[in-house]
């Protein structure tokens, strides 16, 4: 219970005052712990904000897989789709989540950088098997115009990734209406000629 409690308060400071502006001290404070108890369940500041990031992106990885259960018979357009939205989505409702991901990929702390790294690669690796797995099957049906399968995930990841930055620039509000139209053009460009 305390773990969780201590993961939970580590994740709303780091993703209000970043990696360097948040202290063990703040974290205990918040729990309602003195700071020493943070040891009996994390070795450092470093292993809390790597537990924390590590658990997002699996999170979204289970997610998707669970997602996809449930679309294995729909279009490869709209299982695409579904991940955008799912992501899209995960976005909107987990604030601390996504500005915690937002900081520590845009601003890692440098002596986490190349950990960081190394966990985001292998969530991307997981996520990229699903990817290829569903355009391969999309060009085998004939919805997706053949070509290189790892240049449609790279240009789906930089769809996301270009969600992910707008969102924090102009917020749900003005993003929401939008993803529709983004889609559509992202669609448009990799679709056969004849879906």
């Amino acid at each position: 219970m305390t773990k969780e409690k201590i993961i939970a308060a580590a994740l709303s400071l780091f993703a209000k005052s970043g990696y360097e502006g948040t202290s063990l001290t703040e974290i205990a404070k918040m729990v309602g712990i003195q700071k020493p108890s943070i040891y009996n369940h994390f070795k450092s500041k470093e292993e809390i904000f790597l537990t924390i990031f590590e658990s997002i992106l699996w999170e979204h990885v289970h997610k998707v897989k669970k997602m996809l259960e449930e679309l294995k018979e729909k279009s490869t357009e709209n299982q695409l789709f579904q991940i955008l939205s799912l992501t899209f989505q995960y976005y909107l409702n987990y604030e601390e989540q996504t500005a915690f991901l937002n900081r520590a990929m845009i601003f890692p702390p440098e002596s986490l950088k190349e950990q960081l790294n190394a966990q985001f690669i292998l969530s991307e690796e997981a996520l990229s098997a699903i990817l290829h797995t569903i355009i391969k099957d999309g060009m085998e049906k004939g919805e997706i115009r053949t070509t290189n399968i790892e240049d449609v995930i790279i240009s789906y990841y930089c769809l996301i990734d270009g969600i992910f930055i707008e969102l924090s620039y102009y917020g749900k509000e003005k993003m929401a209406p939008r993803i529709p139209n983004i889609w559509m053009n992202f669609w448009y460009g990799v679709k056969t000629s004849s879906t």
